[in-house]
């Protein structure tokens, strides 16, 4: 005789949700290294007419805010350990991708010499899409990686450390603080290590360096804080369904272990 459950199969619902901003938050960070600086946006804009301001954002910075609001959900939701170890595979997914654009550039094939192994240019002066995207990648992802563990760490433990000194309330606090210090950390380290160290920013060596720089590093910094704004509503939104979706009383988190044990598929029907 065959029996109808109609508990929600709340493992498996967790699960699913872990993997869904998993996946939405390792995509986004591929995506956003890859774009990186190989395009600029100007949104530049006159104050009043008084006088002009500059803004120039890398196309990469874009989908950047993201990642942030997959950590602090995954950190409300399933709790610390979880969230640093979706930083910690981050890292390694970013290796990945570099790995693949040496392997491409490395192997043989079109647009090198084949004699002298030189790479070839054309009429233009400039090499093929590949390298130029190659060249470009490994500068900011070296620049990146640094940035990227420093101020996702930050972002959980401060997230954490809000959490726990205002009793598990006050979730616009501890997302917003948490992301706001985090981002700028961020900001600041990927603008100063990608010019010093990768030599990747479009800068002109007649103008002064420390304020082409500054320009860098608000003009990121204002589209992120702006975001992290903004975002505080879908979070409260997200936190308030899933929490009941999750089988989560207000406060709780799901336990690190939650996935780790293991049962068989027996059929009830054959069973009984």
């Amino acid at each position: 005789m065959s029996e109808t459950f109609f508990e929600p199969n709340y493992r498996l619902r967790r699960q699913r949700v872990f993997l869904l901003f998993s996946g939405i938050f390792l995509g986004t960070l591929g995506v956003l290294n890859i774009l990186g600086i190989t395009r600029f946006l100007d949104f530049s804009f006159s104050f009043f007419g008084l006088f002009e301001v500059p803004m120039l954002l890398a196309v990469g910075v874009l989908p950047y805010p993201v990642t942030f609001l997959c950590t602090d959900l995954i950190s409300e939701l399933y709790g610390r350990k979880r969230a640093t170890d979706m930083v910690f595979v981050g890292l390694i997914v970013n290796l990945w991708i570099v790995f693949f654009l040496w392997l491409g550039g490395a192997l043989p094939g079109t647009g090198v010499d084949p004699v002298t192994g030189e790479i070839l240019l054309d009429e233009a002066g400039r090499k093929p899409i590949f390298y130029e995207i190659q060249f470009l990648t490994f500068g900011t992802v070296a620049a990146s990686m640094v940035a990227y563990l420093t101020a996702q760490y930050c972002d959980v433990r401060l997230f954490h450390f809000w959490k726990r000194i205002t009793n598990g309330k006050y979730l616009w606090i501890r997302n917003n603080g948490s992301t706001v210090i985090s981002q700028l950390v961020d900001t600041v380290a990927v603008i100063l290590i990608t010019h010093f160290y990768a030599s990747a920013l479009p800068v002109n060596a007649d103008e002064p360096i420390v304020q082409q720089l500054l320009v860098f590093i608000y003009s990121g910094y204002v589209f992120k804080l702006t975001v992290a704004l903004v975002d505080t509503g879908p979070i409260y939104a997200a936190v308030y369904f899933l929490r009941p979706f999750l089988g989560l009383k207000k406060g709780e988190e799901i336990d690190p272990s939650d996935f780790a044990e293991t049962h068989m598929v027996v059929d009830v029907e054959e069973a009984t």
